[in-house]
Formats: C-alpha cells, structure tokens, sequence
C-alpha cells in the first residue's frame, strides 16, 4: 500500500526546507538564504510514531519575484499540492502575514486537502505571536522553532492524525533507486520527464537548473523504483565548496553511492565525450553500481553509432562492461528500452554464482594462462568463493597476494566475464594472500 503524501509549502525563506531536513533526519534538501535555493519537489521517506510517510519539500511561492524560474516553481508547488494527502504550510512568526502568504492560503483552501498551518521561527515560543494566523482561514496555527526543535512534535502528531490509516513499511529495500546523472545540460531532467510521462522536473536549457536530487517513486513491470535526478556535475575547481552548486556536488555523489544503478546521460550531439564524463562514469565505476550509459539528443547526432562506441571503448576502458543506448528525449527515440537495460544492469549485478561453478571457471582460466612469477615464485590460487552481491564480489585465496598483478586481475575477470552475463556490472576480485583475514 502507499504511504501517504505530506507536501511542506509556503512562500520563500520561511523554513521549509530546514523543517524538512528535521524531520527527515538528515541534510537533505538545500538550506540556503537565497530566495528560490529548492525549485523542484524533494522527496524524502519520514517515520513518526509508527507512521511512514512521504515528505516533500517544494520551491518557494513568491508571485511579485521576477525569477524566471517562478513559473516553474509554483507549477511543481502545485503537483506536489495535487499529490499530497496533508498539506503543511508554514509561515514565518517573524515577520507575519504577507501578502503571498494569503495567496498561498487561497490556493491551499481549492485544494480541499488536510491543512496544517505552522507559524515558524518562534524561538522563545511565543505563542500570542501565531493568533494574527488565524486570519488565513487555514484552521489553527501551531507555534514552532524548527532550529531550536521546539514544536516539532506537536505539529507531527497533527499531520498523522489526518492520515487514513495507519500505513507501516515491512521492507524498504523493495524500493530499488535508480540515480540519474551526468555534466549540465545534457538533458538529464527532461529524460526523467519523458521516462515518467509527465512534467515532474523543472527543465530548462541554462545550466544548473537542477540543484538537489529529486527522488520520483514510479512504477516498472509491476516493481517499485525510484528515479532520483540530480544535479549536474560540473569539473571540481569550478564549482566553489561553499556555494549551493557545491552542495548540489557533494548530494550528487551521495546519490550515486546510496543507488542501485545509475543512468549515465552523455550528450550524443557533441564529437567528443568529454573529460568530465569520463569522470563521472569513473566515481560510478569506483563506487562498485550498476550502470547504463545513456546517449542523449541522438535526434541531432555528430556521428554514427559505431564511431560513438569506439570513441566511448577508448574513454572508459576502465569500465569495458558498460551498456548503451541512444535515445532522444526531446522525440521519445528508443527511450521505452532504457529501463529494460536498467533491469538487466541490476540483475547482472545482483547474480551468484555456486562456489563449484567458479572454481571451474578458474581452473580453465589458470590452463589457459598460469598466474605470474616472481624472483622464481609463481602464485598459486588455491580457490574462489563469491562473498557478496551489487557489485558481485570474489575473494581469491593464494599463497601471496603481491604475485597477482593488475593484467593478471584483468585476465581473470575478462575469462569469469566470457562464461557469466556480469555486462552492465562491475565485479570486484580481493586477492588474500596465506595468513590474511
């Protein structure tokens, strides 16, 4: 069953996003004093009380800002609006009624939706400071401190008691993450919406309109997935650490490590992969996830397919186990197969091979080529055994590990790649010497 939907609105620089980063647990959306900092819906699983639920965090309302992003923004405030089973919409105990806070309140009462009014940043808890609220027509306005934690359980036990029924998740991990990333401008948002058949994220050709990573649950030959969009990457000394686009890095990288399998999306109307895709199929190759290399804007190509493949075999040798497709996401070309791709990557990933299967496999690997040498000491590989899956993980055990270079770890993955389907995959291959743990 569905767990239910809380969508977090209201008008810039109120709270929402430091409320939703409280209440998830950890930092999740952007927290910075720029107007217009969270412009696409940020989802996020929350638990109170035996209740799970959905949180999503939303952009700022602000109808009198010139952002040419507003537009977009109150388009994705008002999906998540549509979407949410509770609505809570927080106000700043500060500076108290706005304008924008009234036509926010206008939208919220033709949502006909649970609302729970939060009036924020009341750090002594004055409470006298939240009746004004009750103008709004909103209901009742529950005082809160969201930096010093006051309130917060208050407002909690009022947004599950609007829930339905009380909805407990017995296994999160049936939700397999599908992270979804690449350089700026490569068409990564636009790709999510033609995925998902509708307008989920904000898409725009100036570079950086992605910021956060945005988790999208969806639903694919009956499984449950979840996309999660991220910001592009850009090279590392021209993104400044402190800057929101530094955060926007770092989420990005925690995305691709917390995935199941990734999307890589290279812009195919380029001549050349650049370094910086390089790189970032590098950090996914490095963090052991599956993957599927999807070659955008293929409607205005540079180049065949064949010259395309050469040229990605040369840049990521590293990872010559990769899977392709190229699609268009602006005509909808070929990209109904990439989640069948996604699916092979994982299960190709997510494979265990019986302990008597790979010993054979090294036993015909070792005829065909005898491990290597040293000052007169030729390593011995006494067995394999596979420990672990995503990626599939094999410990080898010989006499002395320093014998078994980096060609012979090559050759052995290439002759274990040759009789099992690991394509899409990396796999892993410790080498333990006599005597190691």
């Amino acid at each position: 069953m569905f767990k239910p939907i809380v969508a977090v609105v209201g008008r810039p620089n109120v709270g929402k996003s430091t409320f939703f980063n409280k209440i998830c647990g950890k930092r999740i959306s952007i927290v910075d004093d720029t107007p217009g900092v969270t412009r696409d819906r940020i989802y996020a699983e929350a638990e109170w009380s035996g209740h799970d639920f959905i949180l999503v965090d939303t952009g700022g309302l602000d109808s009198k800002s010139d952002d040419n992003f507003q537009k977009d923004i109150r388009k994705q405030a008002e999906i998540a609006i549509k979407e949410a089973d509770v609505i809570v919409f927080i106000v700043d105990g500060r500076v108290g009624i706005t304008s924008n806070d009234e036509e926010v309140a206008q939208i919220l009462q033709k949502s006909k939706k649970p609302i729970v009014l939060v009036v924020n940043k009341l750090d002594n808890f004055e409470i006298e400071q939240t009746y004004e609220f009750y103008s709004l027509g909103i209901g009742k306005p529950f005082p809160l401190s969201v930096m010093q934690s006051k309130g917060i359980g208050d407002v909690l036990d009022e947004i599950v008691s609007h829930f339905k029924e009380k909805v407990i998740s017995d296994n999160k991990n049936d939700l397999t993450k599908i992270a979804i990333v690449g350089r700026p401008n490569v068409g990564k948002s636009s790709l999510v919406n033609r995925l998902l058949g509708e307008d989920r994220v904000v898409v725009s050709s100036i570079e950086g309109t992605t910021r956060d990573s945005v988790l999208v649950p969806f639903k694919y030959n009956k499984k449950d997935y979840a996309l999660v969009d991220t910001a592009g990457l850009r090279r590392q000394r021209s993104v400044e650490k402190v800057s929101v686009e530094g955060y926007s890095v770092l989420r990005t990288m925690s995305a691709i490590d917390e995935a199941n399998v990734v999307i890589i999306v290279i812009d195919g109307s380029q001549e050349i992969i650049s370094e910086q895709d390089v790189r970032i199929a590098g950090y996914v190759h490095e963090a052991g996830k599956p993957s599927v290399i999807v070659v955008n804007k293929w409607d205005i190509k540079s180049m065949s397919k064949e010259k395309f493949i050469a040229s990605l075999n040369a840049c990521l040798s590293f990872m010559s186990y990769f899977k392709v497709i190229f699609v268009s996401a602006l005509t909808g070309s070929s990209v109904g197969q990439i989640m069948q791709l996604v699916e092979e990557s994982y299960q190709n990933s997510s494979k265990r091979i019986t302990t008597g299967l790979l010993n054979d496999l090294l036993h015909d690997a070792i005829l065909n080529f005898e491990p290597p040498a040293h000052n007169g000491v030729r390593a011995k590989i006494k067995y394999i055994t596979q420990v672990s899956t995503n990626p599939p993980t094999f410990v080898l055990f010989v006499n002395d590990a320093k014998l078994i270079n980096f060609s012979y770890r090559r050759y052995l993955e290439n002759r274990f790649r040759e009789r099992v389907d690991f394509s899409g995959s990396p796999i892993k291959l410790i080498i333990k010497g006599k005597g190691e743990d």
